[in-house]
């Protein structure tokens, strides 16, 4: 061989040559794994401070009977309104069953009932509609009741289980179905990548069956934190798991490797601090407020909350979010399932011989 073609063996590679290899090398995915990775770690933290470390409440709906009209309810109502920086949004009743029957709907938080011959007001807020705007109520209506020298009664007439005094854990086992309902469905691309579309949902079915049975009876017979309607509440947190499943399997779908950063994005950092269940909705950000209610973490703390406090009057709504991010999901997996990374070839009968 020659000295010539030596020396162009001996060159240094071109900055070209050099991102090619680098593109062809596992490092390139690495390294902007390294980068997304530290960017989802403060989004994490910020998405979370920003919507409960510091709660404020924005509009809070509260039922007035009695003599709100006269000049003491008005002077109450405007002194809670300063206390709260706030607006209470005022529901009217003609009487107290009213009022509580409107408390049960979950179309109020609170009920105030103005006596004008007494200068007296009670407030009747309710733990279990949300622990942490009945305590910011209850703390404004007291120093407001020592401002205009009324005398104020504050009763918790919905009060939370003793088990669960903070109201937390039902956000705590709807996180727990809705980040394992996703981690499943990656484990199972990772490790049972050769299903088909259809066994794959089938699976998928199972786990959530099977984990949200796991869930149900670690906070209800293992802990002892919440007297849960059992069967409820455990195919609450099923259809949770296999809808968190099923989101990721359609992100995977259609962007195939990197599906983790939509999912993450829309169930975790957006949809778990939006749900309501660490923080009531009237003290969060209005906008996680709007949105929240339309995506599967508050869908399904919204369904839990319900059934465990207010059994008689469960609504269709969060069902309806839950399903319909289930159908469509699976609609998308089905229609594009062979772009999905994973299935395996039917193999065709072998021919008689």
């Amino acid at each position: 061989m020659s000295d010539a073609a030596h020396g162009v063996h001996g060159k240094p590679p071109t900055p070209e040559q050099r991102w090619a290899r680098f593109k062809q090398s596992p490092f390139l995915p690495a390294t902007v794994l390294v980068l997304i990775i530290s960017a989802a770690a403060g989004l994490f933290a910020g998405s979370y401070t920003y919507s409960m470390a510091d709660p404020a409440p924005r509009s809070i709906p509260t039922a007035v009977v009695g003599q709100y009209e006269a000049q003491q309810g008005r002077e109450f109502l405007d002194g809670m309104e300063r206390a709260l920086d706030a607006s209470v949004q005022v529901h009217t009743y003609d009487t107290l069953g009213e009022a509580r029957a409107a408390v049960e709907e979950q179309e109020v938080f609170a009920i105030l009932d103005v006596r004008e011959e007494r200068r007296a007001v009670t407030l009747d807020v309710s733990g279990a509609s949300g622990a942490s705007v009945a305590e910011v109520l209850a703390e404004a209506a007291v120093a407001v009741g020592r401002q205009t020298g009324v005398a104020v009664t504050v009763r918790d007439i919905k009060p939370l289980q003793e088990g669960d005094p903070r109201g937390l854990a039902i956000f705590y086992i709807s996180l727990a179905a809705v980040i394992i309902g996703f981690v499943g469905s990656i484990q199972m691309s990772v490790h049972a990548r050769e299903l088909n579309p259809l066994e794959r949902i089938g699976f998928t079915v199972a786990y959530a069956l099977l984990g949200g049975f796991a869930i149900a009876a670690a906070a209800d017979w293992l802990l002892g934190a919440l007297d849960l309607p059992f069967v409820e509440s455990w195919l609450i947190l099923a259809l949770t798991m296999v809808t968190s499943g099923m989101v990721f399997t359609m992100f995977n779908t259609l962007i195939g490797r990197w599906a983790m950063l939509p999912t993450w994005g829309l169930m975790v950092l957006l949809g778990n601090p939006s749900s309501g269940g660490a923080v009531s909705w009237p003290l969060l950000p209005s906008v996680l407020g709007a949105i929240g209610r339309w995506l599967p973490p508050a869908a399904s703390v919204n369904a839990q909350h319900t059934a465990v406090y207010f059994a008689d009057h469960q609504h269709a709504f969060p069902f309806l979010v839950l399903t319909g991010w289930l159908v469509v999901s699976c609609a998308v997996f089905l229609t594009w399932s062979h772009r999905h990374p994973g299935g395996r070839e039917r193999q065709a009968a072998h021919a008689a011989s």
